[in-house]
């Protein structure tokens, strides 16, 4: 996937770069996502050191091979230099490639205290100033080629979980040719449906969480055996190309919810449409929240919603921007957000629907296809 132009869109930033307002004059890039987005380098030992005039990418021997065939085959060998050795060779060449610059910019976000300090020994010359959300800003709104991966990844969800649903099925009927159907057996069976789909990897830990654990939000999974009449909520996400999916889906195992439980489930559908419905250019998100907030407080469960209604979905599984309550962020065709509402009710259970969409014209496109109403 070609990365041309991305340096020169960060340059531009330069002028009023620090955390204060002030102009840096290069930028120490160290968050692995970053550096991908900027270079095409994946690998996981790297630096990027952007200036005006250059750019030079280090790492070590583990990746000569693959930080080479990276950088050509994202377009922009002719614009980054790349320095392979130990990590006094590396300071050595990010300290030269700095030369007389007078401010360099760190990302606060991913520099501890301790590095900071080592930094301080390599920009010798230099004032070190904190920069927040630079390249995260530019990383908001997709192009096509990152969307196209996006949409593989959910599309490799989707098969996955359609894949993996008749074990639920066999649970509620015990019908299990396996033996009991545990949290974490339906976790790793979705995990290796993904990986068989053409997945990286999970784009984080998936969640199973079923019966009285369906009530905490990230639940892990564990050797509670799933049985008939259990709400179980299963939170997942595909990698590919470096891209992730997010999606959860609620199911009743064995038959349709009854009492309370079915009215949790009534209630969170609203509000996940109710959200969707909002997404569209030039709203907050803060307000896309507040729609599906609005749903679950008129239910009388506003104080079972505990968490924000989405996230941005990219190179990272939580990127900007946040979807919760007061988030002032303005949606742009291209940007990548999640609505995600849930009610948990202890001693009950929890429910929670969420789907990944892209930002588009006029609206948004949902790229998680599964359907939301299953019976199992």
């Amino acid at each position: 996937m070609s990365v041309v132009g991305r340096l020169d869109r960060l340059r531009k930033l330069f002028d009023e770069a620090s955390a204060e307002g002030g102009a840096i004059e290069a930028l120490l890039v160290t968050t692995p996502a970053n550096i991908r987005w900027l270079t095409g380098f994946s690998g996981s030992a790297g630096l990027l050191l952007v200036t005006a005039g250059r750019a030079v990418l280090t790492t070590d021997g583990r990746y000569r091979t693959q930080s080479g065939e990276q950088i050509r085959a994202s377009g922009v060998a002719d614009e980054v230099a790349v320095v392979v050795g130990g990590v006094q060779a590396q300071r050595e060449a990010l300290a030269g490639a700095a030369g007389s610059a007078l401010r360099v910019g760190l990302e606060a976000d991913d520099v501890t205290w301790a590095s900071q300090r080592s930094w301080v020994d390599v920009f010798a010359s230099s004032e070190l100033l904190a920069t927040r959300g630079l390249i995260e800003s530019l990383r908001v709104v997709k192009d096509a080629d990152e969307i196209i991966r996006m949409e593989r990844a959910a599309a490799i969800a989707d098969e996955a979980l359609a894949a993996v649903l008749p074990m639920l099925a066999a649970a509620g009927s015990g019908t299990g040719a396996v033996g009991p159907l545990t949290e974490s057996r339906f976790a790793a069976g979705l995990d290796h449906a993904m990986r068989m789909a053409g997945a990286e990897d999970s784009a984080f830990e998936t969640i199973v969480a079923s019966g009285e654990n369906s009530a905490k939000p990230h639940a892990r999974p564990g050797d509670r055996r799933i049985q008939r009449g259990d709400p179980v909520v299963v939170d997942f996400g595909a990698v590919f190309d470096g891209y992730r999916s997010d999606m959860t889906r609620t199911f009743c195992v064995g038959g349709e919810p009854t009492g309370e439980l079915a009215r949790v489930f009534s209630v969170v559908a609203e509000s996940q449409r109710s959200g969707v419905a909002a997404v569209r250019p030039g709203i907050e998100t803060g307000s896309v929240d507040l729609v599906c907030r609005q749903v679950i407080d008129d239910a009388g469960w506003g104080e079972r919603f505990e968490h924000g209604t989405g996230h941005g979905v990219g190179l990272d599984i939580h990127e900007a921007p946040s979807v919760g309550p007061g988030s002032t962020a303005i949606l742009a065709p291209g940007a990548v957000i999640t609505v995600e509402p849930g009610v948990y009710v202890p001693d009950t259970g929890g429910v929670r629907i969420e789907d990944t969409l892209v930002v588009t014209a006029d609206g948004s496109r949902s790229l998680t296809q599964f359907p939301k109403e299953v019976p199992v």
